[in-house]
């Protein structure tokens, strides 16, 4: 399997671009696409958390997911029967694993080395179907695992991924949408307060391809989750939203990455987030290329935080890079604040107290992901979910 040079972009000495290199002759990384990437751990440098990519996250709390040696065995899983839909444990072997994409950085390549059978998921179903597959008490040892979902051409089906319980986790999601597919991948964080995940969803979208990618993260202590979806066929959509609510302590990361590949395409990026608690810590970095050979593009991204409390964090650095001047439209927008004085006084003034009035608030801002998913039991479970979150602060 062929790699990148690790020397060819300086991966050795950054993993930030390098502007600040010393060596000779060295040309930085210039657009997101030009990234250092290699299926073997040992090719990137050490994280030590002065990197462009790591300054934000707690490595610390991170670090054996990052170098050490990783569980990679099957674990158990409940999943929904579903027609048209498929699911079985596969060798590295396979001809489809590697196909979506290659990791960037050190923990990602750790848990591709460190997997010993990937979990396959494959629709084939021309109508919609429903998959659900949820995994808990994966334990509390490091562990690597490696998913692969192929939507094949012109199937429909939502596939969701629940994730809850112990877990240190380091994985990597393949997604393979073939052309004419209609494909929702959710994946679910609902871990105990003490787990540590670090994954990276890699996905390839074919010629009138669409895929809808929701990250909805409630739990856990750390959870860094990196989308990094190409829109590479013609025609193809990309819809990627996300839901995070951190509390207290938790570290919630996304660093999401879309690529305008070829002509045509349409992409919508939209997360949202609340935190309350001291030490709540949220990082989200949205990254949009639109590549040379993508004329006709039309990309929007966003994302908007709400603060609840004193003592939160948020960071939210939006990035758009455009290589061709044949678009239909391109913008990204960034917001952090506390509660709209005006929609509570709105609420106050009709009697509702401002308890009641700060709920809906917030239940009325995260619903708009929510109502994304398209699965009425989750959508359900994740309004109690948000409820629970707002009450223990509440009870803070």
């Amino acid at each position: 399997m062929s790699v990148i040079s690790p020397e060819q972009h300086g991966a050795k000495a950054h993993s930030d671009g390098g502007w600040d290199s010393n060596e000779p002759g060295y040309v930085p990384v210039q657009t997101r696409d030009a990234r250092f990437t290699s299926f073997e751990h040992d090719d990137f440098p050490e994280v030590k958390g002065i990197e462009g990519d790591w300054k934000l996250t707690p490595i610390a709390r991170v670090k054996p997911l990052l170098d050490g040696t990783l569980d990679g065995s099957p674990y158990a899983y409940l999943v929904t029967e579903a027609v048209g839909a498929s699911v079985d444990w596969i060798d590295r072997t396979d001809a489809r694993i590697g196909s979506a994409g290659t990791p960037e950085d050190r923990g990602s390549a750790n848990a591709w080395s460190g997997f010993e059978r990937a979990l396959s998921i494959t629709l084939t179903s021309k109508e919609h179907v429903d998959l659900v597959l949820s995994r808990s008490g994966l334990g509390t040892a490091a562990r690597a695992a490696h998913t692969i979902i192929t939507a094949r051409p012109n199937s429909r089906g939502t596939v969701i991924l629940r994730s809850s319980g112990d877990a240190q986790l380091a994985e990597n999601v393949e997604i393979i949408v073939e052309d004419g597919a209609d494909l929702t991948v959710v994946s679910v964080q609902e871990w105990s307060d003490s787990a540590t995940q670090l994954a990276s969803h890699f996905a390839q979208v074919g010629r009138n391809a669409r895929l809808k990618h929701i990250v909805v993260t409630l739990g856990g202590s750390v959870v860094r989750l990196n989308p990094s979806v190409h829109l590479s066929g013609e025609g193809a959509d990309g819809d990627l939203f996300g839901l995070y609510f951190a509390d207290a302590g938790q570290h919630f990361e996304q660093r999401v990455y879309l690529h305008h590949k070829a002509e045509n395409t349409k992409g919508r990026v939209n997360y949202k987030g609340a935190l309350q608690g001291e030490g709540a810590h949220t990082v989200w970095v949205g990254d949009v290329l639109i590549g040379p050979k993508a004329a006709g593009t039309d990309s929007y991204e966003q994302n908007r935080n709400l603060v609840l409390s004193e003592g939160t964090r948020a960071d939210s650095i939006p990035n758009l890079e455009i290589e061709t001047g044949d678009i239909l439209g391109a913008g990204h927008a960034s917001a952090t604040g506390r509660f709209d004085d005006e929609q509570l006084f709105y609420l106050q003034a009709r009697g509702i107290t401002e308890a009641e009035a700060r709920r809906l608030v917030v239940i009325g801002f995260l619903s708009e992901i929510v109502q994304k998913i398209g699965n009425t039991e989750l959508e359900t479970h994740l309004h109690a979910a948000i409820e629970a979150e707002l009450s223990t602060g509440s009870a803070a």
